[in-house]
């Protein structure tokens, strides 16, 4: 992990052009390109000598060559769309095999850039109009908007409760929405999109992302055959939380349904003194949450309300990152047109001792399983 400072010289030599917020007293900051989807690409909770937070693709950035499958320019919160696989995919051609070599990351994601409608020291506000094609072959027509603002210490602490003053903070909380443009209903027999956002970060041996889920509820608790099965050492579920090891060597990836989510994932590292916090705005659990799983499913609508991935090699051994991602989606949007969804998501990055951070991971989770 290096320093914000030197991330954010990088991406200016690099002539990515970019919107920072700043806290009154300089300390708390966070960057956004308008050209790579308005994404949040990294964040300070000490200036410009501190650590800076997001996972930052250099190779990519600097590089001049356009991946036609995916460029992978990192950043700790961006913008996508739901589903990923299935029926109603975004990321595959209607009648394509959904393998590998047909996957394709739609250009509105990944290499065209959103409209600025305003920015200044505290927020920014992004839009992008557009049409999109889902594996059925059903045209979209929708509106794209987010709006980004850095947390002061009355809203933040509205989260978290009281923080010691011996930690270092940043936070903001973005507002993500999806309009229907169209002449059409989207219904499940169309499919519906969902508010898909993404945060890569920095994976270290000594992480762990924790996830607390409702012990009330009914279902699976846990999805962890994304990419096959699971070593137990990587798993493990206990005392109302899932436990999943974040190291960057062992490609792997794991959702909570909608049905058990509590709207919060952690990630802590106690040897680097980090806790990352991430808080969705989750809706009533009978909400349907768009099926990511890539080919046959057996239903469209049982998916996963968050996620998190941790990056490791491919079968052919190659590697993207390393990297590991925190990752939340709104409901499925069932929308006539003129209607909108909205998804809002809040990231918290806290510096301190690890006995501090177990107290503040007590006060926001309920109780601190470390």
């Amino acid at each position: 992990m290096g320093t914000y400072s030197s991330d954010r010289e990088f991406l200016s030599r690099s002539g990515v052009d970019f919107v920072e917020l700043v806290s009154d007293d300089g300390l708390s900051r966070v960057l956004l390109a308008p050209s790579m989807q308005g994404r949040v690409l990294t964040s300070s909770a000490n200036s410009l000598q501190g650590k800076s937070q997001g996972w930052i693709n250099r190779g990519a950035i600097a590089s001049s060559q356009i991946n036609p499958q995916f460029n992978n320019y990192g950043g700790e919160e961006r913008f996508w769309l739901g589903p990923e696989g299935g029926l109603n995919s975004w990321y595959f051609a209607p009648g394509s095999e959904q393998t590998f070599p047909n996957w394709k990351v739609p250009s509105i994601f990944d290499t065209e850039a959103f409209d600025l409608l305003g920015a200044d020291s505290k927020s920014a506000s992004f839009q992008k109009d557009f049409t999109l094609v889902n594996a059925k072959g059903v045209e979209f027509s929708m509106r794209m908007g987010r709006k980004v603002t850095l947390l002061e210490k009355e809203a933040l602490e509205a989260i978290t409760g009281p923080l010691p003053g011996s930690v270092s903070v940043v936070a903001y909380q973005s507002v993500n929405s999806i309009s229907n443009l169209g002449d059409a209903a989207w219904t499940e027999e169309s499919g519906m999109p969902s508010v898909w956002m993404l945060g890569m970060f920095n994976p270290s041996e000594t992480t762990t992302v924790f996830i607390p889920y409702d012990s009330n509820a009914e279902g699976k608790i846990v999805k962890d055959d994304y990419f096959g099965e699971m070593p137990s050492d990587r798993l493990s579920v206990r005392d109302g939380f899932v436990f999943f090891k974040i190291d960057g060597a062992f490609r792997s990836k794991i959702g909570i349904p909608g049905g058990r989510s509590l709207g919060l994932v952690g990630a802590f590292d106690p040897e680097k003194g980090l806790l990352t916090i991430l808080k969705a705005d989750i809706p009533a659990k009978e909400s349907l949450f768009v099926n990511s799983q890539w080919g046959e499913q057996d239903y469209a609508f049982g998916g996963d309300a968050l996620n998190t991935y941790n990056d490791g090699p491919t079968e052919d051994g190659t590697i993207m990152g390393p990297f590991f991602e925190m990752e939340s989606s709104s409901p499925a949007a069932a929308l006539s047109p003129g209607e909108s969804l909205a998804h809002t998501q809040t990231t918290i990055h806290i510096e301190g001792s690890p006995e501090t951070l177990k107290a503040v991971i007590a006060d926001v989770f309920g109780s601190c399983p470390f």
